[in-house]
């Protein structure tokens, strides 16, 4: 019999249970799902701001002389290209073409990134970047255990960083932080990098130390927040808030099985770069014409299908719910689906089978929410 695999926990773990946060599991981590209530959390970051421990995510440091070149290779992006602290969005293909992992790749310098993966995924990606390492004079080091992520996200969310006390040697001031850029600096000390990214679809900024620095840098953050409606947020008012943005989660809507243009992601997709890359000959070659694509679908009333929930055009299935909420932000039913390309285009009426009710839902373009800038 194999040993039980360890339950983890953030660096953050005493904050939140001091704060009355219930947990839930998630990927192998005990992390807060809700601190008081998920609407009146959800509420906060589209009006105000809330504070979200995501020390659950995977960071995995690549450097060398051919970092640039290696990560064009191994991921579908161009990432060689990118500036200096700048950000991007990226998939971990396989060579089937199926989506490993979604990431965010953050160039810190000439020859160094860090690869940000998804908490469940934590172990492949590492071990696919690992494997496709050969040949390339690089280095993939697998940091995550040493890194806190805190993320502050809402209208009010630069206010409260320029109010934390303890930020100094701040590469880019935070009012010239533009969307998807980082500055590095300091702490108290600590070396951290401050990057205006999220996954809520509101202004927001993601800052990464040291681990056991992260309950000072909360601290800090929630004693500048107070003042501007900063609640602390748990992962179910993260998971609402990312889908009215219509941002795609993995397990849900991608998955080894899916191609990326199926997830509306065929522009993360750099066929134009040169060179190789894991997955390319499966991606030029495309998923079968009847194959399924992602749609939102919005309805009248309060009940929402949820993931695995069937979608129906007359007795036809065609095609499954893969998340579904009641809006909090909008008030009615929102859900994304993979349905049949027929079945696809925004205005088509088609219903959804919640537990043996059939609810009229109509395909949508996504995102169903966005915020005014």
């Amino acid at each position: 019999m194999s040993d039980p695999v360890p339950e983890r926990t953030s660096p953050l773990a005493a904050v939140h249970s001091e704060l009355g946060a219930s947990f839930t599991d998630f990927a192998g981590w005990q992390m807060p799902v809700r601190y008081t209530s998920d609407l009146a959390e959800h509420a906060a970051v589209r009006s105000a701001a809330g504070i979200f421990d995501l020390s659950h995510m995977a960071e995995i440091l690549v450097y060398g002389r051919d970092a640039g070149r290696f990560l064009d290779f191994a991921l579908a992006g161009r990432l060689s290209s990118i500036d200096v602290l700048q950000a991007k969005y990226s998939l971990l293909l396989t060579e089937a073409g199926g989506i490993l992992d979604d990431v965010v790749v953050y160039r810190l310098g000439d020859t160094t990134y860090l690869v940000v993966a998804n908490a469940g995924n934590r172990d492949a990606a590492a071990a696919a970047l690992s494997e496709r390492a050969a040949g390339f004079e690089v280095t993939v080091d697998d940091q995550s255990d040493d890194y806190a992520l805190i993320a502050v996200q809402g209208p009010n969310s630069r206010i409260i960083l320029e109010q934390t006390t303890g930020f100094s040697e701040l590469s880019v001031p935070l009012d010239e932080l533009r969307y998807y850029r980082a500055t590095d600096g300091f702490f108290n000390g600590v070396p951290l990098i401050i990057a205006r990214t999220g996954y809520t679809g509101e202004d927001g900024f993601e800052l990464y130390l040291r681990a056991d620095a992260a309950v000072l840098l909360w601290r800090a953050l929630e004693e500048a927040g107070e003042a501007h409606g900063l609640v602390p947020a748990g992962l179910a008012s993260r998971d609402t808030l990312r889908l009215e943005a219509g941002m795609p989660l993995y397990g849900h809507e991608l998955g080894t099985e899916t191609f990326p243009v199926q997830a509306a992601l065929g522009r993360v997709v750099a066929l134009s770069k040169e060179g190789d890359f894991v997955g390319r000959a499966a991606v030029e070659a495309g998923p079968a014409d009847d194959a399924r694509v992602l749609v939102g679908l919005t309805a009248e009333g309060r009940r929402a299908g949820r993931a695995g929930y069937p979608v129906m055009s007359g007795d036809a299935e065609v095609g499954t719910v893969t998340s579904g909420a009641l809006s909090p932000t909008l008030g009615h039913p929102i859900m994304m689906a993979y349905v049949d390309p027929a079945a696809s285009t925004p205005g088509t009426e088609l219903a959804v089978d919640v537990r043996g009710t059939r609810i009229p839902a109509t395909v949508t373009t996504l995102p169903f929410y966005r915020r005014e800038k």
